[in-house]
């Protein structure tokens, strides 16, 4: 009889190894169209401007984030599957009172397995922790595999701006989307 062995997820604060496992890991998606985002209506009705599917890379920085692994007012998390890191949040507290998550990457083998769903778990108890009132964040209208996950743990639309990314390139469709969730008992357990 062959026992399988399921690997353990822990998730644990960004040590030495945090720019290692960023160079080694993979955290492309595909593009396949751009959303019309409408707020108020579930990310299944948006209407989708189709594109030639094309591979879209952010270029994660580990340098951007190392000073939050030191800092009171946010972190940096990695997701391990046994010894292998698989997924990172970086969650700070935001100007406006909010926790922010500034960056969730899973890498590409190991999606759809839940651990993005867990990094937001730990992200929630965070900001719990620190008696934030709810939790923000930002992805694109290009990125709808994160804006279905973001919908379905319960995030909502809280505003959207197409202008954000026209310095970068001015015939760009790609727009910021700001989803939030609000703690119903104001972050405080």
């Amino acid at each position: 009889m062959v026992t399988m062995v399921t690997p353990t997820l822990n998730i644990r604060v960004a040590d030495e190894c945090f720019e290692d496992y960023i160079l080694n890991s993979e955290f492309t998606f595909t593009v396949t169209g751009f959303a019309q985002v409408q707020i108020g209506t579930p990310v299944a009705q948006w209407r989708i401007e189709a594109v030639e599917p094309y591979l879209k890379n952010y270029n994660i920085d580990s340098d951007e984030f190392c000073n939050y692994r030191d800092g009171g007012d946010g972190t940096v998390l990695v997701a391990w599957l046994d010894e292998d890191p698989v997924g990172h949040i970086v969650i700070s507290k935001h100007w406006n009172g909010f926790a922010h998550i500034d960056e969730l990457a899973v890498d590409t083998f190991a999606r759809r397995s839940g651990i993005a769903r867990k990094l937001l778990d730990v992200a929630q108890f965070w900001s719990r922790k620190h008696h934030l009132p709810g939790i923000m964040l930002e992805t694109q209208n290009n990125n709808l595999a994160a804006c279905r996950l973001y919908e379905s743990y319960g995030f909502v639309v809280g505003g959207v701006d197409y202008l954000r990314y026209r310095a970068i390139d001015p015939a760009t469709q790609e727009a910021a989307i700001f989803w939030y969730l609000m703690l119903d008992d104001g972050g405080i357990r």
